[in-house]
């Protein structure tokens, strides 16, 4: 029998109104306590599985560093990285990795200091740029001066390019005025080479996987420099082929078509092949090639639209080229069509488009534009465009 504890002491089986409201009072409190002491739990458990596994990744980091030794770049104190950059005062840009500032080192040297976003997962980015710059010494890659990692902190400090990113000159209303065929020429042929080294020239092989204009940078004379290496990949020693990697990785309008299908093919350095020859492209146009606003896709992809007219043997008026500068920018456009081939095997290597850029035009053929009536064509929803499969032959783009 149910028996109730009265306020009094006495005991009955029935309990008056104002006992029953004490004991459900007392009952909400207890299950609200219950209920506040589950969630404090759950947060201490997410709080601390959180400083572990930045703990972890931390440590890892760690390990990998202790390994170059003497040959790691300089490690800076966030203190000294807030002094040098005056609490972060002046940002140059922002991209998907971080946030880049101008910083002056006591020696008066200036530098520029990345930021990163999102530093508490496992440091893949930050692992990326300290590992494979780590690794280049070319005049064409950005240098890599020193890094910071102090608990989610992590930052990378590189040097200093006083004319800032490609892109603020191509996309600009004069392009062609203010930097000049000659220059924009020079500039093709310096992240050609940089792409030449990273592919085959340092130990271990470098899949940038995000070249666009946005990631070259230009020194005091406008020299080219690779930078923002936080989508990279490390090939093994002799090889150009990623068998292993499973994730799309590069920007819109510059992704290879087997980096987002791996029915065209393997994805390699051929990817980066592709993303130069649409930067190319880009800066022979004066235009980006994806305008998401276009209602015609055949207006939206820009190497269509130039393809149609240079073999048509129409003039590239659009791109203020005049009868000195046409053979340079013919031969931009041309090495432009071969790195943007669709299938992977079509495309010259980097090294084989720097000897293209050096030779004369006269020496270059036009490539095969993609067929609309291969066998095989997928559509590419985010980018707006249908892409086929060729089935031309491969060719090296020389005569």
């Amino acid at each position: 029998m149910f028996m109730c504890i009265c306020s009094d002491g006495t005991y009955a089986t029935t309990c008056p109104d104002n006992t029953k409201q004490g004991s459900k009072a007392r009952l909400e409190a207890g299950l609200i306590g219950s209920l506040g002491g589950a969630f404090l739990l759950s947060m201490a458990f997410l709080i601390f599985f959180k400083l572990r596994r930045n703990y972890n990744a931390q440590e890892n980091i760690e390990k990998l560093l202790e390994q170059y030794g003497s040959l790691a770049p300089r490690r800076y104190k966030y203190s000294e990285l807030m002094k040098i950059t005056q609490s972060f005062r002046d940002k140059l840009g922002k991209g998907g990795f971080g946030t880049v500032y101008k910083g002056k080192q006591p020696d008066g040297c200036m530098v520029a200091v990345k930021v990163l976003h999102n530093s508490t997962n496992n440091g893949e980015e930050f692992l990326n740029e300290v590992v494979s710059i780590g690794r280049t010494s070319h005049v064409n890659v950005v240098t890599l001066l020193g890094f910071c990692i102090e608990g989610s902190k992590r930052a990378l400090v590189y040097e200093y390019m006083s004319n800032r990113s490609l892109d603020m000159y191509i996309y600009s209303e004069n392009p062609k005025t203010v930097l000049g065929w000659e220059k924009l020429y020079n500039i093709a042929i310096g992240i050609a080479r940089g792409l030449e080294y990273l592919h085959r020239g340092c130990s271990t092989h470098i899949v940038h996987f995000d070249i666009k204009p946005q990631n070259i940078l230009l020194d005091d004379d406008f020299c080219p420099k690779i930078a923002d290496f936080g989508l990279a990949k490390l090939c093994p020693p002799k090889e150009s082929v990623l068998s292993s990697m499973v994730d799309m990785r590069g920007t819109i309008g510059f992704i290879a078509p087997e980096v987002f299908s791996r029915g065209f093919g393997v994805v390699s350095t051929k990817s980066d092949v592709y993303s130069y020859g649409m930067m190319v492209l880009e800066m022979v146009g004066g235009r980006k090639n994806m305008k998401p606003n276009v209602g015609n896709p055949s207006e939206v992809y820009f190497p269509h639209w130039i393809y149609d007219r240079v073999a048509g043997g129409g003039e590239i008026e659009s791109c203020d080229v005049t009868n000195e500068t046409e053979e340079i920018a013919r031969k931009m456009v041309l090495v432009g069509f071969w790195c943007t081939q669709t299938i992977p095997a079509n495309r010259p290597s980097m090294g084989r488009v720097v000897e293209m850029l050096e030779r004369s035009l006269s020496e270059l053929e036009l490539p095969p534009k993609p067929s609309l009536q291969s066998v095989d064509a997928i559509s590419v929803q985010s980018m707006g465009i249908t892409v086929p499969l060729s089935n031309s032959e491969p060719s090296d783009g020389l005569r």
